[in-house]
């Protein structure tokens, strides 16, 4: 037989990431509503969402990364046809996803030494603490719905996620907005949009249960029957291969969160211009996170099957069609650069912030999309490890730092004007953008190592 052929697997990688594209600009959307609904309210809301939002990302990217990996073990059973080990790795992935949530609760719920980082105004703080109080209760029934996430996309359908995550992002944009202006209740600012997120997580849950106990072929597999009890072995197989998936993305996005909370010593507007930015970057940031969703899936499955022809086929696939979308968006991005920035705020000041990072974001759409189709494609191969270890040491060892020094003292005595004095937000962007860079350089050859091992196996074969 002959294998699949690069157009096979371009329609495969499509068909995957189109749906899973859309549930994920709907996860964003929520956060996206949040800035758009607090930034017209009020920029001390505004900036209490931008930093409890970046903790509740940060805090939600890491555990959410361990149950990811519920969707390459569960590729794998279905390309080497064990239907029978899926609902296990289901049961198993739900109760990893309850102990995760207590940590994550107490992370949000009891935020002191982090904000403590910030030296936030007294009155953004007290925002914040409240914001983050709400998202605290949402983190069991987040995490909960990302393994059905994980289950369906491993299965190669994304389809019922999508349309629950559209759903969900209808009533959280109304709800929100209601409660952060005073409709329903008294004018609560960026708390009414942590109640929102708070309602709309466990809602998310609810529609999953009915979605696996209605339909005919979900209840076929009896996902909610012979619940086992949590096994050591399996767990354990969850956090070798999640665990280092879940620090990798702990990693890049608390340097984010990080940049966010040092930002805000340089003031609201700062802080709120950054925040801007970080959502437009978010924003296009869903297109090769889809792209290597879809490509995790088509690797995973090959790899159950032992076809590493076809395996290597999709990761090249994947990295190039990345590569492909993400020039598109730069170019939309920077041509439509007004236009986008003024549908987030009106602050003359917080544009201005904002006008001033975006050369820095642009670059980094191009730079980002093809580090993370690399990153995923390992994963596909189960290959979680090594590029977590790059992922600590570029975007913590290398960006951060770096930043952090350019932003608040610049390098005097440089022949480079532009690092000679302090750079504010503009410096941890030239620095993060440099990090993924080589991070990308690093992932991708660990990637190239990988490729031509797997071929060596075939050629043996």
């Amino acid at each position: 037989m002959t294998a699949p052929g690069r157009g096979s697997s371009v329609r495969g990688i499509l068909a995957l990431s189109a749906p899973i594209l859309v549930s994920q600009l709907a996860g964003m959307g929520t956060s996206v509503a949040d800035t758009l609904i607090a930034g017209r309210y009020a920029t001390a809301d505004l900036a209490a969402v931008a930093v409890g939002g970046g903790m509740f990302l940060s805090v939600m990217m890491a555990l959410i990364g361990i149950l990811y990996a519920t969707a390459p073990i569960v590729a794998h059973h279905v390309g080497a046809g064990r239907t029978g080990a899926i609902v296990p790795a289901f049961q198993q992935a739900i109760w990893m996803a309850l102990f995760l949530s207590v940590p994550g609760m107490l992370i949000l719920a009891l935020p002191d030494p982090i904000l403590a980082l910030a030296r936030l105004d007294p009155v953004v703080e007290q925002k914040a603490r409240d914001y983050l109080l709400t998202l605290a209760c949402a983190v069991p029934g987040a995490l909960m719905f990302r393994v059905f996430q994980a289950l369906m996309n491993g299965m190669g359908q994304p389809r019922p996620v999508m349309i629950i995550m559209l759903f969900c992002l209808g009533m959280h944009i109304p709800l929100a907005w209601a409660l952060t202006n005073g409709v329903l209740t008294p004018p609560l600012g960026a708390l009414g949009c942590g109640l929102s997120t708070l309602l709309v997580n466990w809602l998310s849950v609810v529609c999953a249960v009915v979605y696996m106990t209605r339909l005919p072929r979900m209840r076929a597999l009896r996902p909610f029957g012979n619940w086992q009890a949590p096994r050591a072995q399996a767990q354990r197989e969850l956090l070798r291969l999640g665990g280092p998936m879940g620090v990798s993305n702990f990693v890049e996005i608390t340097s984010f969160t990080l940049i966010a909370l040092f930002i805000a010593r340089l003031g609201a507007d700062a802080v709120a211009g950054h925040r801007v930015i970080a959502n437009l970057n978010g924003l296009c940031f869903m297109l090769p996170l889809a792209l290597g969703s879809g490509t995790v899936v088509m690797v995973g499955q090959a790899a159950g099957a032992h076809d590493w022809v076809r395996a290597r086929r999709s990761a090249l696939t994947g990295v190039a069609m990345s590569g492909l979308f993400a020039l598109c968006l730069t170019l939309a991005l920077w041509l439509g650069q007004d236009a986008l920035l003024a549908i987030f705020s009106e602050d003359a000041a917080v544009l201005a912030v904002a006008r001033g990072l975006m050369p820095y974001a642009v670059l980094f759409v191009v730079v980002d999309a093809l580090h993370t189709l690399a990153a995923f494609a390992l994963r596909g191969y189960k290959v979680t490890v090594a590029p977590m270890v790059i992922h600590a040491f570029c975007f913590w060892g290398v960006g951060l730092s770096s930043g952090y020094l350019l932003a608040f003292d610049g390098l005097p005595g440089t022949p480079f004007s532009l690092i000679s004095a302090p750079m504010g937000a503009a410096g941890f962007w030239l620095c993060t953008l440099l990090a993924t860079l080589l991070a990308g350089m690093m992932v991708g050859t660990v990637l190239l190592t990988v490729l031509r091992n797997r071929a060596g196996t075939s050629s043996a074969n």
